[in-house]
């Protein structure tokens, strides 16, 4: 049996008529960037939220990285980010001129351990970026508290967690602003790039849309040296359509993860904690551990199931960060994951006969 590691068919193929006719309404109208598609998205998407404002930009990145332009973020600040994220969280920070410091997370959740994070905390700290890592919220009121005690900002990347909750509240509202990525594998994805910012903060939302449109708040009126960043229109007409079967489709991929978590019993096989009900995880991916990782990649491989690694290399030893001279063995918890985790198929629509296969094999890894 053939399983990828991901799949759109079976979404795409239930909304298939809709996408169509949203495609041929944005192309009759002829309004491809900033018309009625992008700014009912975005009235949508905040309503779903819980927030007042919601900002569509280009990509995740650009989402991160217009919420620490609008907070004046710059260089000489620091933003502290978790060592275990993908390389776009650092990525925002270093596009302003400030400094990524990195902060471990918990091994059992993979998101960013608040016992940690006042430890480096300085004079020139400015913000946190609290990562949603995986579709688990991270521990928000921890780190909430944190920035409050320090007069920090907190961003939240949501990137990941699309219609997950933290104690009954959607993540994306927790923090000043939060950045959101709909790259096509997302659970909310576009048909390419796209992303947006929700908050509360009106200025904060203001200021991300003129930063994102030339530096313009009126049409060749340009008060910052901004850049261009935009969510098109086609875009948000699909990102509409999808969006009123996005916590079906989630609970979909719970049912999966359940199966896995109640069915997966190999001794090599670390699953993921499920700390309470107060996490919502929303299974973006579901990603296991295992020490011998690499031979049961190459085995799951062989028996045709796809897999990712989420992420074999961690920020701090990417070259493109030779420059803060992080050593390895500093950030012992992010290695570690980074030699142990393997995503396994995730996606809506997965068959229970697909389910089985993936259970039955993994569970007779041998390593």
């Amino acid at each position: 049996m053939k399983i990828p590691f991901a799949t759109f068919k079976p979404m795409h193929n239930e909304i298939r008529e809709q996408l169509d006719e949203a495609y041929k309404k944005v192309m009759d109208k002829s309004v491809f960037i900033q018309g009625e598609e992008c700014k009912k998205f975005e009235e949508e998407y905040a309503k779903y939220c819980g927030t007042d404002y919601c900002v569509g930009v280009a990509t995740g990145l650009d989402a991160i990285y217009l919420i620490l332009k609008a907070l004046n973020i710059k260089k000489g600040d620091e933003v502290i980010v978790p060592s275990n994220t993908y390389i776009a969280t650092a990525l925002a920070v270093s596009y302003t001129g400030a400094t990524p410091v990195f902060v471990e997370p918990t091994i059992e959740t993979y998101n960013i351990n608040p016992d940690l994070i006042e430890d480096k905390i300085n004079k020139n700290t400015k913000a946190i970026i609290a990562v949603h890592l995986q579709g688990r919220p991270a521990d928000m009121d921890a780190i909430n508290n944190i920035a409050k005690k320090h007069n920090l900002f907190l961003v939240e990347d949501c990137a990941q967690a699309h219609g997950s909750k933290y104690k009954g509240v959607r993540v994306g509202s927790l923090s000043d602003a939060a950045a959101w990525s709909f790259y096509p594998g997302k659970n909310l994805g576009a048909f390419g790039d796209g992303g947006c910012v929700t908050t509360n903060n009106k200025e904060i939302a203001d200021k991300v849309r003129a930063l994102g449109n030339y530096g313009s708040d009126y049409k060749y009126h340009h008060i910052y040296q901004g850049t261009n960043s935009r969510l098109d229109e086609l875009q948000a007409a699909l990102l509409r359509v999808k969006l009123p079967n996005l916590d079906r489709w989630n609970e979909d991929r719970k049912r999966i993860a359940n199966r896995y978590l109640s069915e997966i019993t190999n001794d090599l096989i670390k699953l993921p904690l499920h700390i309470s009900e107060d996490y919502d995880h929303i299974y973006h991916v579901f990603v296991i551990r295992c020490d011998k990782r690499d031979e049961l990649e190459k085995y799951l491989k062989d028996k045709g199931i796809g897999t990712v690694k989420h992420y074999p290399i961690p920020i701090h030893l990417q070259k493109a960060y030779e420059e803060l001279k992080i050593s390895e063995g500093a950030l012992p918890i992010a290695e570690e994951i980074s030699k142990t985790v393997l995503s396994i198929p995730m996606y809506y629509g997965m068959t229970d006969e697909e389910i089985d296969y993936v259970i039955k094999t993994i569970n007779e890894f041998k390593g």
